[in-house]
């Protein structure tokens, strides 16, 4: 199949426009993108910078989960974040703090996050600026509805303590983090529509 046809098909991410002439060449290459977000999240979360007073640093574990998500679509996404999850509780030390830590709940909520955002994304949710943005917007407001509440349990806070610590100083970090998302996924739809 083309790539002109694959962009202009409903239902694609990004991920569909690697040609795979055969099913067996197709598992190949889901595998390999399965192994490769993984991967990417896990070295992206090595960028940690510690926020003063909050457990939690900033790191690029959650742009990259929804770039995984939303480039692979739900089903690739959900398998490569959890490989990245199960990787990280077997010892792979790629969370921030450790499995153990109060910020576990974050790497949960990813899981959940980078599922969504690929569902959003076969529905056309990365190919345009707002939409983009949207579907970003979306998904770190579920990595924070997972993560904050987790925060709070695991570090004995209040719910305000959790949502201070732990939300209110990477607003700002998240909106950087959408903006690239909202020019990199929509140019890369369009890059692939010139090849075609």
């Amino acid at each position: 199949m083309s790539t002109a046809a694959v962009t202009s098909r409903p239902g694609a991410v990004l991920a569909d426009l690697l040609p795979a002439a055969t099913a067996s060449r197709a598992r190949v290459r889901d595998a390999a993108l399965v192994v490769g977000g993984a991967a990417l999240t896990g070295l992206a979360a090595q960028i940690s910078v510690p926020v003063p007073g909050s457990p939690v640093p900033v790191t690029g574990q959650t742009f990259a989960a929804l770039l995984v998500g939303a480039s692979l679509g739900a089903g690739r996404g959900f398998l490569s974040l959890a490989l990245y999850t199960l990787a990280g509780l077997a010892g792979m030390p790629w969370f921030a703090g450790g499995a153990g830590s109060a910020s576990f709940g974050y790497v949960l909520g990813m899981l959940l996050a980078g599922t969504v955002v690929g569902a959003l994304a076969r529905r056309g949710g990365d190919r345009g600026v707002l939409r983009t943005a949207g579907t970003m917007a979306l998904g770190s407001a579920i990595i924070y509805a997972v993560g904050v509440p987790y925060l709070a349990l695991a570090a004995h806070l209040s719910l305000g303590e959790a949502v201070a610590a732990g939300l209110v100083p990477f607003l700002i970090g998240d909106a950087v983090k959408a903006a690239l998302a909202m020019g990199a996924l929509p140019a890369a739809w369009k890059l692939a529509g010139r090849r075609g």
